[in-house]
């Protein structure tokens, strides 16, 4: 089995329809929501075979709507994480934004991708989810079309393949926004799984989770995840990767592994400390964003996150999923 035909899963309260896709293969179940783009569960077997879902999420529509702040599974843009003060100026030209994380702008603001419903259609072993952004959505330039892929491969990975183009400079920055409890998703926290990052520096936060400018080397402080170790509570702090092989959490519990390699120059590690919605509390999961830098289109020393009409965005994530 590579796709459904989409079920009903809901309706929003002006009446249009949510749909839920569920992908199946090597071993892996995962199932797609068209509001928010919201990877909605995640299910993969344990060392002895035992299968549970490790993606936090709710069972219904109602529960993504009533809780939107945890961004539970949501696809986030038109910039994923923070942007200073909520404007940045691109051309010479100063855009102003919500500033829904006072006083900054976050995960493209008071109603970014994660609360709008894509268009939908199977594609291979998965589902591509579509949607154009128009010029002046959340204050960001530019007409934007969006697409993203989700689909898995022969051995169960999940693979989310983000393209974008656009008919007016602008700044893009696509994630997903996924917690992991690989132990079970509302078995708990979290804390006690084990992470490996493969980054040798991490961008230090000022109070308001502003990147201050510097790239600072993980060694000797608490940001050292070179080597798989428990990752405890108290994180939320993007991390520079050194390459494609972005990290893998464990659960020694289970024996499940997750893997992630993508395209990003960065990935947010954020702990879920503020976790307090629904079954869940702080800790429960661990969000691990595949994204360009927080506050870029105000940084240009960091990795470009501009982009023209002349090119296109491209991004690649994939979640590996295996047991020891």
């Amino acid at each position: 089995m590579s796709s459904a035909q989409p079920e009903t899963f809901g309706r929003l309260g002006d009446g249009t329809p949510v749909h839920r896709w569920t992908l199946e293969r090597g071993g892996t179940r995962v199932r797609v929501l068209t509001y928010g783009g919201i990877l909605q569960s995640v299910e993969v077997p344990d060392r002895a075979g035992t299968v549970a879902g490790v993606a936090l999420g709710f069972p219904d529509l109602a529960g993504y709507l009533a809780s939107p702040g945890p961004y539970f599974g949501a696809l986030i843009g038109r910039y994923a994480n923070r942007i200073a003060g909520g404007a940045f100026e691109l051309d010479g030209r100063t855009y102003r934004l919500a500033r829904n994380n006072p006083p900054n702008s976050l995960h493209g603001g008071s109603r970014g991708f994660d609360k709008r419903v894509w268009d939908a259609e199977a594609t291979g072993h998965g589902v591509r989810l579509s949607r154009v952004s128009p010029d002046g959505e959340e204050g960001f330039p530019g007409r934007l079309a969006v697409t993203a892929t989700y689909s898995l491969t022969e051995n169960g990975a999940l693979r989310i393949a983000y393209e974008a183009t656009t008919d007016a400079p602008t700044v893009v920055s696509l994630t997903n926004h996924s917690y992991w409890n690989l132990a079970g998703a509302g078995s708990g926290s979290a804390a006690g799984h084990e992470l490996r990052i493969a980054a040798s520096r991490v961008t230090p936060v000022d109070a308001d989770l502003i990147p201050t400018g510097e790239l600072a080397p993980v060694a000797g402080t608490r940001f050292d995840f070179r080597q798989s170790r428990k990752v405890g509570s108290g994180y939320d702090h993007n991390y520079v990767l050194d390459g494609p092989d972005a990290a893998e959490l464990s659960d020694p519990a289970s024996g499940r592994v997750l893997t992630i390699t993508t395209s990003e120059p960065g990935v947010q590690l954020y702990t879920g400390d503020h976790i307090d919605d629904g079954p869940y509390g702080p800790g429960d999961g661990i969000a691990l964003e595949t994204q360009r830098f927080p506050d870029t289109p105000n940084r240009p020393e960091f990795p470009g996150a501009v982009l023209r009409p002349d090119c296109a965005f491209v991004s690649e994530t994939v979640y590996g999923f295996s047991a020891r």
